[in-house]
């Protein structure tokens, strides 16, 4: 059992001017400390006594100028690897709306480099999954959103949701033991990166975002990534499970800042309360005389309660807008993580033994415990041996007649039963055996009498000495040519491999780069999703609307009015993230013209190790042919040879490490792929938004006259 604090972070959003108002540092035992300052009002005939400089304690500070990955080194790294050693593990991001918490989670849209802890958790799972091969792992991913405090599942296959409505419904059910089940939440298995990136974007874009003053895109909802591992040795029978919680909360707003109305204020109202309590949760878990924990206020609360004070190591990383008028939100924000530090969590190693490999062995156990007892009591069984248990005395017997140890056994227990089948068995083999041997001794007889003239006929005059020699000698050379004949079938089966790996190199180049240009409009086959061409022109992108599915066969132009489509082309032209969709198609461009050298690269060092392969084969053959009649250079070294050999490894290393460069680029173009059709689909939703709304403003203007129109029929 690990017993230790929540470990709380704080990151700086970048400003766009430069902002006096903190200050990071170190206090005297080298801790991280942010500084808070507070202007002094200026409101005159009164006594200002308001604290003016507030210091809060961190793990680590992240400035303005920090980057994701340094980020994710520092805060997410040591979280996963105690996961993949049977560990619970969570990260959550807490803040005001508008200070980083989507971008720090889950990444931005603009960049490869943007990828937020998610992305690069699946990344570094994986990788982690190729170096630990000693273990079979299993990896499942379940996304679930939390709005309005209620759950629905962002990866039900099932459902290609246009709203929120259309997805299932999670609801919390509880066992007898207290554990929190989630009814209705699907998980499913990832068993590479790009499947489990190709469900994390399908979740993204089901989610819940909206436009308020504070910000753009503010994420409306909770939203809690769930990646299970399971771990196990080879034909071991205890097996490691871990979850891994990623958590993107929903900001904290003042509705008397932002001033939202309508349904942004009931999800205001909906956010705050849940952040509410989960504040009461905190303080509660950090004062020792409570005995009452309140995880069920909420179900968010209720979903991280192993989280919260249970069996998890758990990280928090605070995100602060720095700005002067945001600088209560940025104290009250330090002022929560201080109390998530003094939660203790309790974690322990999540082993158990698999039900499988346990229900054999006591099996075997109860077959053991029954053949002690036959003994004991010297009562016979009566019943008819299954299929399984002949087949084992088959398999044993088997084993015991092809063993040439003499001192091996025959182990069958103590059942007569099997003892009597296992001697039919050894009769039945003997008599096939002596069956075999009469029949052998037969076509050995008449081949003996056919050739027993020719015996007659050996010439009288040669003595048996001279006639030992030269079968020596005979023997001597027939050995030679048969050396000589392999060294040469030898060669000749390698030259045919390099030819034939070259053919295959270069075919497979062309397939990498056709699958490789084809990427950008894969069918999304997890997600059940279907994406058009994220590079095609302007005319062909007219034809359908991004992010429309391709399953309904007809395109979704056909379905549009001539005036709708045009309203779309206009609308796509001043869309406000179109350059972000061109940026994505050009990085896109650059980067498969850069996979396509790199893997002709790769191709080219392919083809360079073969043909030094062939050249040390067609080396070693001339060395043994010329051994054969000059035997005073066997003992010298090959300087040739080692030479070669040290092309060789030279020329494995330039390979791995261009393959791993290739690897890299189809990431980050898998990633890219990804931000693009996301961004079309967000296009498609607005462009319907505004659509609905032009039309009912246009119905508004236009009922007067229809109503004269009406009265004159």
């Amino acid at each position: 059992m690990v017993k230790e604090g929540i470990k709380i972070f704080s990151r700086i959003k970048p400003t766009k001017k430069e902002c006096g108002s903190f200050e990071i540092g170190e206090n005297s035992e080298g801790i991280a400390t942010l500084t808070v300052h507070v202007p002094r009002s200026e409101a005159s005939g009164h006594v200002n006594n308001k604290l003016e400089t507030y210091t809060f304690q961190f793990t680590n500070v992240f400035d303005q100028t920090a980057t994701q990955e340094q980020v994710f080194d520092l805060v997410a790294k040591g979280v996963i690897d105690n996961c993949l050693e049977g560990y619970n593990g969570t990260i959550f991001a807490y803040g005001q709306t508008g200070s980083g918490k989507t971008f720090t989670i889950t990444g931005g849209t603009q960049k490869y480099s943007d990828r937020g802890i998610i992305p690069r958790t699946l990344s570094y799972l994986f990788s982690q999954y190729q170096k630990r091969s000693g273990l079979v792992f299993t990896t499942l991913v379940s996304y679930l959103e939390i709005y309005n405090d209620s759950g629905y599942d962002l990866l039900d296959p099932r459902h290609e949701a246009s709203k929120l409505e259309d997805l299932p419904k999670v609801h919390l059910m509880e066992d007898s033991t207290g554990n929190i089940h989630l009814k209705n939440l699907s998980m499913h298995q990832a068993t590479n990166e790009e499947e489990a990136l190709n469900w994390l974007f399908l979740g993204d874009t089901n989610r819940m975002i909206a436009e308020t003053p504070m910000n753009m895109a503010s994420t409306r909802s909770h939203c809690i990534f769930t990646i299970h591992f399971s771990a196990r040795e080879p034909g071991s029978d205890i097996i490691k499970r871990s979850k891994l919680h990623l958590v993107d909360l929903a900001g904290s707003e003042r509705v008397g800042k932002s001033n939202v109305s309508g349904t942004l204020l009931a999800e205001a109202k909906y956010i705050n309360l849940s952040l509410h309590y989960l504040e009461q949760v905190i303080v509660a878990l950090s004062e020792k005389s409570r005995v009452h924990i309140p995880y069920r206020n909420s179900m968010m609360t209720s979903v991280l309660r192993d989280s919260l004070g249970g069996n998890c190591m758990t990280s928090m990383i605070a995100t602060c807008a720095v700005e002067r008028r945001n600088v209560d939100e940025t104290i009250s924000t330090c002022r929560f993580s201080q109390r998530v530090a003094l939660v203790k969590n309790e974690a322990i190693v999540n082993e158990e033994l698999d039900p499988k490999l346990m229900v054999a062995k006591l099996k075997l156990q109860v077959q053991e415990l029954k053949e002690e007892l036959s003994m004991a009591t010297g009562e016979e069984r009566t019943d008819e041996l299954t299929e399984e248990e002949k087949k084992s005395c088959d398999e044993s017997v088997n084993a015991y007649v092809a063993d040439t140890d003499p001192e091996s056994r025959l182990q069958i227990g103590a059942d007569m039963r099997k003892i009597q089948l296992c001697f039919r068995l050894m009769k039945s083999f003997i008599h096939q055996q002596s069956s075999n041997e009469t029949s052998s001794e037969g076509r050995a007889a008449s081949s003996g009498n056919s050739s027993e003239g020719l015996r007659a006929e050996k010439p009288s005059y040669a003595d048996n000495k001279q006639l030992q020699q030269l079968q020596e000698l005979l023997k001597q050379r027939d050995d030679e040519i048969n050396i000589l004949v392999k060294m040469l079938k030898h060669e000749k089966s390698r030259a045919a491999a390099a030819e034939a790996s070259i053919h295959g190199a270069s075919t497979s180049s062309d397939s990498h780069e056709r699958t490789t240009s084809s990427s950008q409009h894969k069918a999304d086959t997890t997600s059940s999703r279907h994406y058009s061409n994220p590079l095609q022109d302007d005319s062909s992108s007219s034809d359908q609307l991004p992010g429309q599915p391709r399953s309904h066969g007809a395109s979704y132009t056909k379905e549009l009015s001539n005036a709708k489509q045009e309203a779309f082309d206009i609308f796509r032209r001043d869309y406000q993230h179109n350059s972000a969709i061109e940026g994505h198609k050009n990085t896109l461009r650059a980067r498969y013209g850069d996979a396509k050298g790199v893997g002709e690269q790769v191709n080219s060092s392919r083809t360079r190790i073969n043909d030094l392969k062939t050249q040390i084969e067609q080396h070693r053959l001339k060395r043994g042919i010329q051994s054969l009649t000059d035997t005073s250079d066997s003992g010298v070294a090959d300087n040739k040879e080692e030479q070669l050999k040290r092309d060789i490894e030279n020329e494995k290393a330039n390979f791995k490490a261009l393959y791993g460069r290739l690897k890299d680029m189809k990431t980050e173009i898998e990633h890219v792929q990804h931000l693009l059709e996301k961004t079309k689909v967000q296009l498609q939703k607005d462009f319907d938004v505004w659509w609905k709304q032009q039309t009912s403003t246009v119905m508004i203007i236009l009922k007067p006259d229809l109503c004269n129109f009406k009265s004159i029929i």
